[in-house]
């Protein structure tokens, strides 16, 4: 059987914050079976501007990315924001144009989120080494929302040994981020993020999971200002046995 090709889409916060997140996406992806190759040419995936009402600035991002990525079977990205927007906004910015909204259509129908990818394209079940810690899962709104990712974390997160996942009372519950929410409306979005992690500290869980670094960002961010012992990590670095800092701490390096 010929082996998927696949491109990782890093992504603008795995990239400059987390690049952990990346080679731990490229260890899972290359366990289940696929060729794994990043594209120099990505940046970003143009929602900031397109949340923002540019649509011109994101349909020139859009572009290249179409460009860059038309050569793969598939593109993964460790995050729902990212693969909602090319899968589910990146198209209708080419309705004026039959021929562009054609090849933004193919990018759309072959663009996954990591752990949808894994689950439900690759069936692919992880071997993590053992993790003996309580951990909760919140739901990014755009994976869910958009995407319908909501069991296939959780079934990847079944094969780590040890691990016991503790739902919390409303794991959908936004956590306040929203990309350009949490600058249009700092005081609601931090009276979201106060609830959301209270809802994680009620689970008297040792560990916080999500897929995606903008909500990981923003709730370490609180957990931390309120010295709460709460380590948060990426869902591909538990899947991947990656090492190291947690989300809000301090490198070693």
């Amino acid at each position: 059987m010929t082996q998927p090709r696949v491109a990782l889409f890093v992504t603008c916060l795995v990239d400059l914050h987390r690049p952990s997140v990346g080679f731990a996406a490229i260890h899972l992806l290359e366990a289940a079976g696929c060729v794994v190759e990043v594209p120099r040419a990505q940046t970003c995936c143009g929602q900031p501007a397109y949340n923002a009402g540019d649509r011109a600035t994101a349909r020139e991002i859009g572009l290249s990315i179409i460009t860059a990525f038309a050569a793969y079977d598939y593109v993964v990205a460790p995050s729902g924001s990212c693969a909602g927007m090319l899968s589910k906004h990146l198209p209708h910015l080419f309705d004026d144009d039959p021929n562009l909204r054609a090849k933004a259509d193919a990018l759309a129908t072959k663009t996954f989120e990591l752990t949808a990818f894994l689950a439900d394209v690759m069936h692919f079940t992880p071997a993590p080494p053992p993790l003996d810690v309580t951990a909760t899962y919140h739901d990014s709104c755009a994976g869910l929302r958009e995407l319908g990712v909501k069991s296939q974390p959780r079934r990847l997160l079944a094969a780590v040994p040890g691990l016991k996942l503790t739902e919390m009372a409303d794991p959908e519950l936004c956590c306040g981020f929203g990309g350009t929410f949490c600058i249009k409306y700092p005081d609601i979005s931090t009276r979201m993020v106060a609830d959301k992690t209270a809802d994680i500290e009620a689970t008297g869980a040792e560990l916080l999971l999500a897929g995606d670094m903008g909500c990981l960002l923003n709730m370490a961010g609180r957990l931390s200002r309120d010295s709460s012992a709460i380590t948060v990590r990426h869902i591909a670095e538990v899947l991947a046995g990656s090492t190291g800092p947690a989300i809000g701490q301090p490198s070693l390096s």
